[in-house]
């Protein structure tokens, strides 16, 4: 008995040990975010202190006011540039997640004419950098007169050849008998979809929720080739002008603030939708 209490208290002693290490781990990568969100909130006295203080001593919301006087305006106010960000990001993972499942459904579940020539199209695309087709891309957005509107950020943001491989992937786990069970009991093609294969698809349509979320959010490149109305620019377009623009040491808070505008709905977003994401992880580490 005593070799066995023995073993099991440095079972527990191990466990706890490696516990302690995660958490450390955990704590260690919270640091950049809880330095960003201090930072934001520090007076101009502490923002140029050295060595610098990695936790605000007092805190202040005048950088925020900062922010809000460098980009309001008359014609153009604050909330207009956060209106846009959210408007444009908000139909590109509509229209993203709509159109990766349902092509992704009727090329899985319906085999239509070419559905495997297109599928090999798909996966050729990923072979591209994005960089690669911005020029091919510009020129066709040009041709069509889609330039200094929106649909210019939005339309090629919806058509992603990594969201409909992601998708396509899981739908062919769906079991076909389901399906097919459905259709005899006089269910309709988009009644399938919406009620059965919809909820079952929810880990994976979350997780291109956060990814298409995050990468719309943060996109800098498209707004600034395609919208030259200052009225639609988007919020990191507008808050580059901040970072960019002169008085750099009287617009630090404000830069500062910036920073914490623009990370914390991805971290909103991440966090509401993790419990998601980590089962899409779990599922494709246990296929792969």
């Amino acid at each position: 008995m005593s070799i066995q209490k023995t073993h099991n208290l440095k079972s527990r002693f191990l466990w706890c040990l490696v516990y302690g290490l995660l958490i450390l781990l955990a704590l260690f990568t919270c640091l950049p975010l809880v330095y960003l969100i201090s930072t934001a909130f520090k007076p101009m006295s502490e923002l140029y202190l050295f060595p610098p203080q990695f936790f605000v001593k007092h805190p202040t919301l005048d950088n925020f006011s900062t922010l809000l006087v460098s980009l309001s305006s008359s014609a153009v106010p604050f909330t207009r540039y956060i209106f846009n960000s959210f408007f444009i990001t908000a139909i590109i993972v509509c229209g993203t997640v709509f159109a990766s499942t349902m092509g992704a459904y009727a090329l899985v579940k319906h085999h239509p004419p070419g559905s495997k020539l297109f599928f090999n199209l798909v996966v050729a695309a990923l072979m591209f950098s994005p960089y690669v087709t911005q020029i091919p891309r510009f020129i066709i957005i040009n041709s069509i007169g889609l330039k200094s509107s929106l649909l210019a950020v939005i339309l090629p943001a919806i058509a992603s050849a990594y969201n409909f491989f992601l998708i396509k992937q899981f739908i062919e786990q769906l079991p076909d008998t389901m399906i097919e069970a459905a259709r005899i009991d006089g269910a309709g093609e988009f009644f399938i979809y919406r009620k059965i294969v919809m909820p079952m698809l929810a880990p994976a349509w979350s997780t291109l929720i956060v990814f298409s979320f995050v990468s719309s959010w943060n996109d800098f490149f498209s707004p600034l080739i395609y919208i030259k109305d200052v009225a639609m620019k988007t919020l990191p377009l507008a808050l580059n002008t901040i970072a960019s623009g002169g008085s750099g040491i009287g617009r630090a808070g404000a830069v500062a603030a910036s920073a914490m505008i623009t990370t914390l709905p991805t971290v909103i977003i991440f966090t509401v939708m993790q419990r998601k994401v980590m089962q899409t992880m779990m599922y494709s580490g246990i296929k792969g």
